[in-house]
């Protein structure tokens, strides 16, 4: 009689935000008879970029580290194809789960679809309409080719069906990025963070994280960008956690001439956190951080046209704002203060219970 082999289910990440994605899918899936195999491409590969978010958000090791490093698209979705080809063809994964929409997940989601490998896209349905972000090609490839679309959002829902996804394969779990902060909201220190980005006790400071092509890539756009950052810093102390991505140009645009810019190095998930936890408001223009400061009630401002997460301006802190905008929509939000804790509306199902809720799907499909 020969022993029955447990599924193998194949978690492929490879950058910042895709990790407190995942952390809490592996920690449900570990209670069911499933094997695991954790992939990390090495897209980012700043230690302050990926590694410590293994450390502190609890997750093993992984198994593989294709070590892709940076590069244009193209040639680092084609090195993480080669790299995981390969690796599904010696695996046979019974099911592969990607995260977001980075390069890793577009280029995992393309080998799946081509090697016949079911595909589980977490955090699908999100759309900004707007092309000109890479993020939108590669979320849309990847739904097209998943066969479990995992939704945080009911907007998710309708615009998957609005591209005629069967409905019975789009299940509404929740945001599993929203179990990690939850789980770990107890453990924030904002005195530690203020210390270790050098703020001075007690002074009200913004917290900005900008690194987007449509902010930092053309010199036109990052002086508008810098004069916008510096009419906040006349109002308020800001400090700035400087992505590789845009680092020299923001520089040398003057970023940091104005004496209440405060620039930082890439910090750690918790770190991070406990100094938007400790501010009087975040800029920004990456997708994770409009989430996590909906839960924490956080006024957030999104230096972008366009959203794909209109649920945290319908229920959350988000506006979005351009950037000739942002210092006097800056001077309300000083103005208005922060609301008292869980005044602030959230999104329905983010309640901490994303992850079993994901295992309880992709357990359906493995038959179990």
């Amino acid at each position: 009689m020969t022993e029955h082999v447990q599924p193998l289910v194949m978690h492929v990440t490879g950058a910042r935000p895709n990790f407190p994605k995942a952390a809490p899918v592996l920690a449900a899936l570990a209670d069911l008879p499933v094997r695991q195999l954790l992939v990390h491409t090495g897209q980012h590969y700043d230690e302050r970029m990926s590694e410590v978010f293994f450390r502190q958000l609890g997750l093993p090791a992984p198994d593989v580290n294709l070590g892709v490093g940076s590069g244009p698209h193209g040639a680092q979705t084609a090195a993480i194809m080669v790299g995981l080809e390969e690796l599904v063809l010696e695996r046979r994964p019974d099911l592969v789960v990607v995260y977001g929409d980075v390069n890793s997940t577009v280029a995992a989601a393309l080998v799946a679809a081509k090697l016949q490998i079911p595909l589980a896209h977490v955090e699908a349905g999100l759309r900004s309409f707007d092309l000109t972000m890479p993020e939108e090609i590669n979320r849309l490839v990847t739904d097209r080719l998943a066969d479990l679309l995992l939704v945080t959002s009911p907007d998710a829902i309708a615009h998957l069906g609005n591209e005629g996804v069967d409905p019975d394969r789009i299940h509404l779990v929740g945001n599993p990025m929203i179990d990690t902060l939850l789980r770990h909201l107890d453990e924030l220190d904002v005195d530690s963070a203020r210390t270790l980005v050098g703020l001075p006790p007690e002074e009200p400071y913004v917290v900005a994280t900008l690194h987007r092509p449509g902010n930092v890539d053309d010199p036109a756009d990052v002086a508008e960008l810098v004069a916008a950052v510096h009419g906040v810093a006349d109002q308020v102390r800001i400090v700035i956690p400087l992505h590789p991505r845009g680092r020299e140009r923001l520089q040398a645009a003057g970023l940091l001439d104005h004496e209440r810019v405060l620039a930082a190095e890439p910090l750690g998930y918790l770190e991070f956190l406990a100094l938007v936890q400790g501010s009087v408001g975040v800029v920004t223009d990456s997708g994770g951080v409009q989430e996590e400061t909906t839960v924490m009630g956080v006024p957030c401002l999104t230096l972008r046209p366009s959203t794909e997460r209109p649920v945290t301006i319908t229920h959350g802190t988000n506006r979005l704002v351009t950037r000739a905008q942002l210092p006097a929509v800056m001077a309300e939000v000083l103005s208005a203060g922060r609301a008292a804790p869980g005044t602030t509306p959230v999104p329905p199902l983010w309640d901490g219970q994303a992850g079993p809720r994901i295992a309880a799907v992709l357990a359906r499909h493995l038959g179990l």
